[in-house]
């Protein structure tokens, strides 16, 4: 009978695309399941929505959120002191920007994920787009999945950076560990950029792809990465000293019968033995003739 293996699931997203046409083109000669991220305010973002939507892609807005970090940011990052309208303005103009989009995605936001309030604001804003939301997974303690509680909107998590580095050794190691949780798990989400050491190793790597590993697209992920991976059964303890019932003696011929005589024989010899019947017998033969 032949054994089929269950192919583990592999989503890679490359994010910061729309300011390098010249690398990012270069990602859109690679298999279609991997999907863009697009920055809404770069100079190229609508070019490059549109190209990969061309090509079946998915594409993701990447929309700026405010880090713990200080550092540079991108025009309309979203700050945890932010109302909910500002916001939603923000959101509607990055969807004016990047056409075809069916999700969102967080560039930065260490310090916004983390903060709840902020959150679901963003989640609500959210919820009037048919959008899923995929957590960078920038900070350890990211309250997305909390903050979209009741509000519809689907939180899919990041589990490997691809290029923390622009080592090339350290981005082959990242994506063989994304191959290996995807085996573990079933199904992994890999981010990386459109840098050319990681757009190097891709290439590289991607045609040498395992035949258990398939490329699909984070949406096709949503249902499996919410849905929590049941807990193996604990095996059974076996007892140190089992109970194996009660032994039984088998009996290989049948007793002989035993008759009423015998039996009745059987009881006077015994009572015959008995303290009280010596005593009384003894007393019969001492008394004196006649009583």
């Amino acid at each position: 009978m032949p054994i089929f293996a269950i192919a583990g699931r592999l989503s890679i997203v490359i994010d910061d695309f729309g300011y390098r046409p010249q690398n990012e083109n270069q990602v859109l000669t690679m298999p279609t399941a991997i999907s863009i991220a697009v920055l809404p305010n770069a100079p190229y973002a609508a070019e490059m929505a549109r190209k990969a939507h061309a090509q079946g892609r998915e594409v993701l807005i990447h929309l700026p959120m405010a880090p713990l970090s200080k550092q540079p940011l991108e025009r309309g990052t979203l700050r945890p002191d932010m109302s909910r309208d500002e916001i939603a303005r923000i959101v509607r103009d990055a969807v004016s920007k990047v056409p075809y989009a069916v999700g969102v995605n967080n560039h930065m936001g260490s310090a916004m994920t983390s903060n709840l309030n902020g959150m679901q604001n963003v989640m609500q804003v959210l919820s009037h787009y048919p959008f899923y939301f995929l957590d960078s997974m920038t900070i350890g303690n990211s309250q997305s999945r909390q903050a979209a509680a009741g509000t519809g909107v689907k939180v899919i998590k990041r589990n490997v950076f691809l290029d923390d580095t622009a080592n090339e050794d350290d981005i082959r190691g990242q994506f063989n560990r994304a191959i290996a949780l995807a085996r573990r798990n079933g199904f992994a989400i890999a981010i990386g950029h459109p840098h050319p050491n990681t757009v190097k190793v891709l290439q590289q790597m991607l045609p040498a792809l395992p035949s258990d590993i398939v490329l699909v697209a984070p949406s096709s992920l949503l249902n499996d990465a919410l849905s929590p991976v049941p807990a193996p059964s604990p095996a059974p303890v076996r007892p140190r000293r089992p109970f194996r019932g009660i032994p039984q003696c088998i009996v290989k011929q049948a007793p002989p019968p035993v008759y009423a005589d015998v039996m009745f024989q059987v009881i006077y010899s015994s009572l015959d033995q008995t303290p009280w019947v010596i005593q009384i017998k003894h007393w019969f033969s001492s008394a004196p003739d006649g009583y």
